[in-house]
């Protein structure tokens, strides 16, 4: 898949679980009980130290279904983001902007998002190529700071994580963002197990997108 398809489909479909897990078990039960609930953008974060064996198996699970997007989250830095473009990573996101990292990802023709806070942290990663912008800590602000961002910023793509929750997401898209990171509540059920609970939510997320 292209990297121009990725980016398209991450809009299109709006909604991004980040799964973290403290095993491969925790973090792959948690990401097929995503896809399973139609939530089909996942971001296995690298603070799972079998990250990139989970994003192998899933890849290898659903190669056959082209709606599902699995990429690497909390990508420190360009190693990182290679051994998860090797395992097979669509997309990689980071936490902050990293130059060495955006290289990388346009070396290999993968999406690169970095998280970023202000105007010119914004700019940079544009002018590095990232086409989506994470706005990152998403609890630091509120869904009118999406306007301050596009009134000078018209052409940004924003997706924002940390701090959306089902009672406003709505709220945030309805503000202009292309996507929401979700995933404080989806990993807290995984610890617990209750898979079939995060099914069910994730269906809710995706109502929000569609609605």
């Amino acid at each position: 898949m292209k990297k121009s398809e990725v980016i398209m489909k991450l809009k299109q479909q709006g909604v991004v679980a980040v799964i973290r897990g403290d095993s491969f078990e925790e973090g792959y039960q948690a990401s097929c009980a995503c896809i399973k609930g139609d939530l089909k953008a996942i971001e296995v974060a690298f603070t799972n130290n079998k990250a990139s064996e989970i994003i192998s198996q899933l890849q290898q699970n659903y190669k056959d279904d082209n709606n599902v997007l699995i990429g690497a989250g909390t990508v420190l830095d360009a190693p990182t983001a290679r051994n998860a473009i090797i395992a097979g990573a669509k997309y990689i996101v980071s936490p902050s902007f990293n130059k060495e990292t955006a290289i990388m990802c346009n070396r290999y023709g993968v999406p690169y998002i970095p998280g970023c806070m202000t105007i010119r942290e914004i700019v940079e990663a544009m002018e590095a190529g990232s086409e989506i912008i994470k706005l990152f800590p998403g609890s630091a602000f509120s869904p009118s700071y999406i306007s301050a961002i596009k009134a000078p910023l018209p052409q940004v793509s924003l997706m924002v994580t940390g701090g959306v929750n089902l009672e406003n997401a709505h709220q945030w898209f309805k503000a202009g963002v292309d996507a929401i990171g979700i995933g404080g509540e989806l990993n807290k059920l995984a610890t617990q197990g209750e898979f079939d609970k995060i099914t069910e939510i994730a269906h809710q997320y995706v109502a929000t997108k569609q609605n």
